[in-house]
């Protein structure tokens, strides 16, 4: 199975006609566009919206329409999955295993994280983003993406084969990866972008407080945790506690550490830093240690998410300032074990020198 894509943005296309964003902007600057998506297989038969007014498919074709998309089985057996424009294609259960992916990543990236869960995408399918628009910020956001999931982002007129094998970005993909910023900066929407083609993820929320713990009163905590839960795919397990050592050791998969940060200050509560002094930093230092040790050597993929340290206000009390030196240095330290370190500002992602 051949299949051509003779336009691979979305309805309007990439710069759209009349749009002043910033992103259709820099597409004109650059001299690039994609033309509306246009999925053509083989040369005789058209998928997508209005394909079916050109009459039934060619003899040894079956075309499905599914929700958000359609199923493709070519005459070799060949397998097709195609994703409309801001839509996620379901397949029902039982649907046999698809040879290629063209879907709408800019819209719900987790999903191809759930078709590859399920069992429908594997290692040896070809995965490329379809309706590629202004929904991204440039064509280098477009890639730097793609380099996260590991598909392809083709331009018009590509040709993908079933016998070509897959196709995806070239980069290779980094086995761990610091996430630092301040308040708000983003990084862990990033954090969560970056694993969200991963078919299975720990989510390891390593709060200040144990499970069943929060202060009754702080209401702000609840929320965030609340919104950080409503963010992950119902499909991610989560492991809560200050065990991070050991999730991140016994791990083969992907895991997700929020917050190094949060984690930090638990383990010293726990320790008894804040009043044991010089015993209780003792103490602190060990789980540093072995924490630092588990993500040097973890056969998993993991991202870790952490504060900035010394970004924000001169703390004015001693344990503020203790936390502050802690904190600098636990970065410190995961920072030199990590393949990237990127540190998020107003949402943008800055890739620090190796």
């Amino acid at each position: 199975m051949e299949v051509c894509l003779a336009g691979t943005g979305a309805e309007g296309g990439w710069p759209r006609e009349g749009c002043r964003c910033a992103s259709c902007d820099r597409a004109r600057a650059a001299g690039r566009s994609r033309a509306p998506a246009k999925v053509v297989v083989d040369g005789v038969l058209h998928v997508g919206p209005g394909a079916s007014a050109a009459g039934p498919p060619p003899p040894g074709y079956r075309v499905e329409a599914l929700p958000g998309g359609w199923d493709v089985t070519g005459p070799d057996g060949g397998r097709l999955l195609v994703a409309a424009a801001g839509a996620t294609p379901r397949p029902p259960a039982g649907a046999a295993p698809y040879d290629i992916a063209l879907l709408d990543l800019l819209d719900d990236p987790f999903r191809l994280g759930a078709l590859r869960r399920r069992g429908l995408v594997g290692d040896a399918a070809a995965v490329a983003v379809l309706h590629a628009d202004h929904r991204v910020s440039s064509e280098q956001e477009l890639a730097r993406r793609c380099g996260y999931w590991g598909v392809a982002a083709p331009g018009d007129g590509a040709v993908l084969s079933t016998a070509a094998g897959p196709a995806r970005t070239t980069a290779i993909r980094p086995r761990r990866v610091l996430v630092l910023g301040g308040a708000r900066s983003g990084k862990s929407r990033h954090a969560e972008l970056r694993l969200a083609a991963e078919p299975r993820v720990t989510y390891l929320a390593a709060g200040p407080y144990p499970p069943g713990d929060e202060p009754a009163g702080d209401a702000d905590w609840a929320r965030r945790v609340a919104a950080h839960r409503s963010r992950r795919p119902p499909w991610w397990s989560t492991v809560e506690g200050l065990d991070a050592a050991a999730t991140v050791r016994n791990n083969s998969d992907a895991v997700l550490l929020d917050g190094a940060g949060t984690w930090l200050a638990g383990v010293m509560q726990e320790s008894g830093a804040w009043e044991a002094g010089a015993a209780g930093l003792g103490r602190v230092a060990a789980q540093v240690d072995e924490l630092v040790e588990a993500w040097r050597h973890s056969a998993a993929r993991v991202v870790a998410v952490s504060d900035e340290a010394g970004s924000g206000v001169h703390p004015e009390s001693r344990a503020g300032r203790v936390f502050r030196d802690q904190l600098g240095w636990l970065n410190q330290r995961l920072a030199a074990e990590a393949d990237e370190t990127v540190l998020m500002v107003a949402g943008r992602a800055v890739t620090l020198p190796a």
